[in-house]
């Protein structure tokens, strides 16, 4: 079809008119072009950049051609103000002005120019011509104004190729990859046949989407209109076919051109390593250097982010060696592809020296050794390198904030990360999905979940990332209640992937929710995620703080087991004081010739320590250096203490404290203050305080500790001493808290709570508990109104929130169905009196999971047997 380019019929100027800036006397019906230039303040200095008019007769243009004079020097302020001028006396425009001064608002990327220059063309001229329409469509498309685009389209009398190929460039560009490729049919439809320009565009639409069948019907229609030996548009299918993953396609093109430039190998060499198929892009740049065509910058990149994909650095340092042979330096593309690769494998020194080496640093130089320290675990050099940048004045993009940010949490540097959220805010990048998810996770990680929280409710289209973020901080700021609720309202949105079934895993082991982590598993397996990662550790640890050992044991029997796996359910066994059996399981697993470390360590003294199993927790402990090459720490040398004490031997524990050959620390002097207050030991206790606030004044533990070692021996004027201190220093201690899963759904009670819909049934409940173990015992104490000792012990130590929970169960479940109880606290010896007696009543089995020792009661015992955990002397 033939491009028709009429012009807008002229209206001559009147001959009348003298271009004279000293007249003030016109001729009737002529226009006073001297007030005009009055009301504008044109200057008529001799020096002046232009004028409008002159006496000159060299210099006697019509405005039209001044107006396009000054779009070529480049003055758009000058020819939109004659041009407004020429718009307010009405006279009329030719149409190759408006495309100069349009293309000049293209040029410099002058939107609101170019809207205004828009609204003269849309109140002078009707029907758009081909060229007035196609300048406005390139200048709309170029400012990604796809709406005022679509409508110049419409207006439009005649298009032709260009017409669409630009409209169909736009929407790719912009993401509309549907709409690009329903243009393209359309433009087909009405006959317009595509041209050298149109193919590429589409097929790169077609990767995009990605789209391999419609991508295969573009490819037909090249062959059709004969444009298959244009290497241009062969190179653009060359890339659809990759983008889409037929790289075995990609080939055959490839193999079948005529002529190939070195676009055409870059795009089949990096096709091969988009799909992670290295080894044949490799073979393939052999190939190409065989054909004498000499690699690019754009080669080079691709081949080293290669090597950061298969973790080669020898590969990547040679051609490290070679692109600086042919570039005679490093160039910066070059250098960052480096300084990823190097910071991949681990080698931040080399990745350091090719920092160092690039002249021109860009902000993705900057970026890749900051992101590349924090990936290497070194955060406060990431931090300072940012400081460094904010010195050389360059300004940071969404990548480079994530990065800091990430490094701030992990120093838990909260003001710098507060003031780079502010940055974020006042220059937009908080509008950035991996900004924002950054913030959470910063947040989360100081201790601020709430305000976690407001960044994550205002991510206007949050991800996966986003939601697993919120829960992961929610869970390890012990909110796992809220975590969970927050996962089923994600669960409407969007499908979790196995990092955030992980976390999920984690909140409903925190707070027992069984059939919830049940729900999870499931869940991986429909979705095929239960071997994936973490996972498989992640529902082991989940069933053992459960209390479900036996289905513990199915997945540990099933999973691939590696260190984790042994040491979950080493752990399992040291809640339940069951030291025998983690004895067992540690020979099973040297005997599989799984290598200990010091996490196995600590849970098989744990166990041994709550087994009272003295002389095999000192083998164990005498073996680790000499057997298995593991450096006891502090807390192996802790777990000791407490082995000795909770046995009665706390002078053997005081002299292993002295003779340790490291100094010790406040975890050390507080095990032997517990095994004091277990066994009353006052004048030893004492001295193990005065050690223990020496060395840490300011925690709540050991606080608490303290008050119910003074609150055991009767030392009152103390605990209120100490109550009085804490309260000054601001530390408060959390109330207590249980939780109960019942049908699925978990049930929080805090301690004193009486606001809850059933609190009335519970609260009888209970009383009538208390009044039978009056009754079967004349001499016990009534349970509802605690001594002085178990009310300050309740305070400081337990809350009773689990009997709370235990009555809602009760009242709740069928008859015979166990309950699982999950506390935040430990639990009080009052409160555990208690339950062994109800489960002796109800007849079921009782689990109680507190901060320390997991308590499964069934017929009026324990599982803990009592022994070592309360002592009655």
């Amino acid at each position: 079809m033939a491009t028709i380019s009429p012009k807008t019929p002229q209206i001559p100027l009147n001959s009348d008119i003298h271009f004279s800036p000293i007249s003030n006397t016109l001729k009737p019906k002529t226009l006073n072009f001297s007030r005009l230039i009055q009301r504008h303040h044109f200057s008529l200095k001799k020096n002046q950049d232009f004028c409008v008019f002159s006496t000159n007769s060299a210099d006697n243009k019509d405005p039209d051609a001044q107006i396009c004079d000054l779009c070529l020097q480049g003055k758009l302020d000058e020819a939109l103000t004659l041009l407004k001028a020429l718009q307010e006396v009405e006279v009329c425009v030719e149409e190759d002005t408006f495309i100069a001064v349009l293309k000049l608002c293209e040029w410099k990327r002058a939107a609101n120019e170019g809207c205004e220059v828009y609204g003269y063309v849309c109140r002078n001229v009707g029907n758009l011509s081909v060229r007035l329409g196609n300048a406005l469509l390139s200048m709309f498309v170029r400012f990604g104004n796809l709406v005022d685009a679509w409508y110049v389209f419409g207006k439009m009398s005649e298009r032709d190729v260009f017409s669409w190929n630009v409209l169909v460039g736009g929407y790719a560009k912009g993401g509309f990859f549907d709409e690009a490729l329903d243009l393209y049919h359309k433009m087909l439809w009405v006959g317009i046949r595509p041209d050298v320009y149109t193919f590429p565009c589409v097929l790169r639409t077609c990767g995009g989407v990605p789209d391999l069948g419609r991508g295969r019907e573009v490819h037909v229609h090249v062959l059709r209109f004969g444009y298959a030996l244009e290497v241009d548009v062969v190179n653009s299918l060359i890339t659809m076919y990759v983008k889409c993953g037929d790289v075995c396609s990609a080939r055959v093109v490839f193999d079948r051109m005529v002529n190939r430039d070195r676009i055409s190998w870059n795009a089949m060499i990096s096709g091969y390593f988009e799909n992670g198929r290295c080894f044949e892009g490799f073979r393939l740049f052999v190939m190409m250097r065989e054909c004498s065509v000499d690699p690019d910058l754009m080669t080079m990149t691709s081949l080293i982010s290669a090597c950061e994909s298969v973790g080669d650095q020898r590969l990547g340092k040679a051609i490290q060696g070679y692109a600086m042979r042919a570039e005679g330096g490093i160039d910066v593309a070059v250098g960052n592809a480096l300084v990823r690769m190097y910071s991949s494998v681990g080698n931040w020194e080399e990745a350091e020296k090719v920092f160092t080496r690039i002249e021109s640093k860009d902000v993705v130089t900057w970026t890749s050794m900051i992101s590349g320290y924090e990936n290497n675990g070194m955060p406060e050099k990431a931090v300072e390198t940012y400081e460094l940048m904010e010195l050389e004045g360059i300004r940071p993009d969404e990548i480079t904030l994530a990065s800091v940010l990430s490094a701030c949490a992990s120093l838990g540097l909260f003001d710098m990360g507060t003031k780079l959220h502010e940055f974020a805010k006042r220059s937009g990048f908080i509008s950035y999905v991996i900004v924002a998810n950054t913030l959470v996770d910063f947040y989360s990680k100081c201790g601020c979940v709430d305000q976690a929280l407001q960044v994550f409710h205002k991510i206007r289209e949050k991800n996966v990332i986003s939601w697993t973020s919120i829960i992961l901080g929610l869970r390890i700021n012990n909110r796992s209640f809220e975590a969970l609720i927050l996962f089923r309202n994600m669960q409407v949105m969007l499908k979790p992937n196995s990092i955030t079934l992980i976390s999920v895993l984690s909140a409903c082991a925190r707070v027992g929710a069984l059939l919830c982590g049940k729900e999870m598993h499931a869940q991986a397996l429909r979705n095929g995620l239960v071997f994936d990662g973490f996972f498989p550790n992640a529902l082991l640890d989940m069933y053992v703080r459960c209390g479900k050992i036996d289905l513990a044991w199915n997945q540990f029997n099933t999973q691939k087991r590696d260190l984790a796996s042994w040491n979950i359910m080493l752990t399992g066994y040291a809640q339940r004081g069951q030291g025998a059996l983690a004895g067992d399981l540690f020979d099973r697993m040297i005997e599989t010739e799984v290598h200990p470390d010091g996490i196995t360590f600590i849970s098989l003294l744990c166990a041994c320590s709550r087994s009272g199993m003295v002389a095999k927790g000192l083998e164990y402990f005498k073996s680790m250096e000499p057997n298995y090459s593991i450096s006891p720490n502090l807390k192996h040398y802790a777990c000791v203490v407490d082995l000795l004490g909770r046995a009665g031997k706390l002078e053997d524990a005081h002299t292993f404290i002295l003779n340790m050959p490291i100094e010790p620390d406040q975890a050390i002097w507080g095990a032997l203050l517990n095994t004091c207050r277990i066994h009353k030991r006052l004048e030893l206790g004492k001295l193990a305080a005065e050690r223990l606030f020496k060395l840490d004044d300011g925690t709540l533990g050991y606080y608490t500790l303290l008050c119910n070692f003074y609150a055991d021996n009767g030392k009152w004027d103390e605990v209120a001493r100490l109550r009085k201190l804490m309260t000054e220093k601001g530390l408060s201690v959390d109330p207590g808290c249980s939780w109960v899963e019942v049908k699925g759904k978990v049930h929080a009670f805090l301690s004193g709570d009486d606001f809850h819909p059933q609190i009335k049934e519970l609260t009888a409940v209970l009383e009538g508990f208390y009044e039978k173990m009056i009754a079967a015992d004349a001499n016990a104490p009534e349970i509802s109104s605690c001594t002085e000792v178990e009310s300050s012990k309740a305070e400081v130590l337990c809350g009773h929130s689990e009997r709370l929970a235990i009555a809602f169960g009760l009242l709740n479940t069928a008859p015979g169905m166990p309950i699982l109880v999950t506390k935040n606290l430990y639990m009080c010896k009052s409160c555990h009196t208690t339950i062994k007696f109800i489960s002796k009543v109800v007849r079921r089995e009782i689990s109680v999971r507190d901060t320390d020792h997991f308590h499964q009661f069934n017929d009026g015992i324990c599982s803990c047997r009592d022994e070592g955990y309360w002592d009655d002397n």
